[in-house]
């Protein structure tokens, strides 16, 4: 199933955009309610509520008073973090219930307020933030709800900044203007991504791509985009050592086809193969389960330089997974070509030059396997007897990961 974490500060406008979800047929989760849940009268919860702030939490009816106690937690955070220990694991126990009984091929939305505050990112394929500007927000607080300014800015204080939630997003929906116009964003959002990836998920696919050679201008949001899949990865299975960004994406200043790579350290290649149903799982399928590198010389056995080759199921973020063993010589080039560029400027040009040189050539192609192989040229014997040169001069080594995941 695909799995979308909601999220947006207060007055976002999170309810519209998960209840036009459920009605395009996500299966909603919604945090709030099961909080509310969860403390209900004769419940565990609100029996640590009431021990935790006593008696008069709770109203003539024995319903927790949620007036009372919410003036309390906003006014003292440490009021607040006491009350999330209560609540927090109640609600994700009652989540993972209802997450259990969704079937494959289904869309699971949880929408949950402190998703970011939380740290829970990496349990979706994706995080989707609902965000509109902090001055909306407030008249929409003041304004509908009636709260004062005050209030409306204490309660956006509690929560994670605006730039923070941002940051953490697969995916913004601007809620900024009218319902009309941000029913239209999900729709769109729907049809073009959501329902293709759980379609993808289902079928154990990547996203299909078309097209030749494109180079986009370096963009700043790559490394987080690529951060935040490498949480995922990193999450699916105790066997990866370590998960990094490499390739074109990963080096500052470099033009590069919008499309992340992503280097996956395991221990040999039997490990590989153990854990590609996680990997597919986590949103990235198997596509070539006996890919290999070029190889390189000294290293000429072609199968020193054997990998397996996953794709993101996402058509919305094209990623190459690469699934390397520990010490390979596929995994030390890897890794140092990334380190060379960033370390040199003038290989940067250079790379950059060829690249595009070569995009022109085969802009009319279909893929963009023709273009690929017309670098290895340049990667064996330009760039391969550079790169050793900087890793002797400088003292470059590989990371070791073979304690520790990084």
């Amino acid at each position: 199933m695909l799995k979308i974490g909601l999220t947006g500060g207060i007055a976002s406008g999170k309810s519209l955009v998960s209840a036009r979800l459920r009605e395009l047929g996500a299966v909603l989760i919604d945090a709030d309610a099961l909080a509310r849940e969860v403390v209900e009268p004769g419940t565990p919860g609100l029996a640590h509520v009431v021990a935790e702030f006593g008696e008069d939490i709770v109203d003539a009816d024995g319903r927790l008073d949620r007036s009372r106690l919410g003036a309390i937690v906003f006014a003292q955070p440490d009021r607040r973090e006491a009350l999330n220990a209560i609540i927090h694991p109640l609600v994700r126990e009652r989540a993972g219930t209802m997450l259990a009984t969704a079937s494959p091929g289904d869309v699971v939305v949880q929408d949950i307020p402190l998703l970011v505050e939380t740290g829970q990112g990496s349990n979706f394929h994706l995080v989707l933030v609902v965000d509109a500007p902090d001055e909306e927000r407030t008249r929409r607080m003041t304004e509908i709800r009636g709260m004062t300014v005050e209030d409306a800015v204490s309660r956006m204080a509690a929560q994670a900044g605006r730039d923070e939630r941002l940051a953490a997003a697969d995916i913004v929906v601007d809620n900024s203007g009218s319902i009309e116009d941000v029913t239209a964003l999900v729709d769109r959002l729907w049809q073009e991504r959501l329902a293709p990836f759980a379609r993808n998920l289902a079928a154990g696919r990547p996203a299909p791509r078309s097209g030749g050679p494109v180079l986009s201008a370096p963009d700043p949001n790559w490394p987080l985009q690529a951060e935040r899949l490498l949480a995922r990865i990193r999450k699916a299975s105790p066997e990866v050592l370590c998960a990094d960004h490499i390739g074109s994406t990963a080096v500052p200043g470099l033009p590069a086809k919008d499309i992340v790579d992503l280097q996956v350290t395991v221990a040999s290649l039997e490990v590989a193969d153990r854990i590609a149903p996680a990997l597919g799982a986590a949103g990235f399928p198997l596509r070539e389960a006996s890919a290999r590198d070029t190889p390189k010389p000294p290293y000429l056995d072609p199968s020193a330089w054997q990998k397996r080759f996953h794709c993101n199921a996402d058509p919305g973020r094209a990623a190459n997974v690469h699934v390397r063993v520990l010490g390979s010589p596929g995994w030390r080039y890897a890794l140092l070509f990334r380190d060379w560029l960033r370390a040199n400027p003038v290989a940067v040009k250079m790379y950059a030059d060829m690249k595009q040189e070569l995009a022109e050539v085969h802009a009319g192609d279909r893929r963009t396997l023709a273009y690929a192989e017309a670098k290895e040229p340049w990667f064996t014997e330009v760039a391969w007897p550079l790169m050793d040169a900087w890793a002797e001069s400088s003292g470059w080594q590989p990371p070791s990961y073979s304690v520790a995941r990084g």
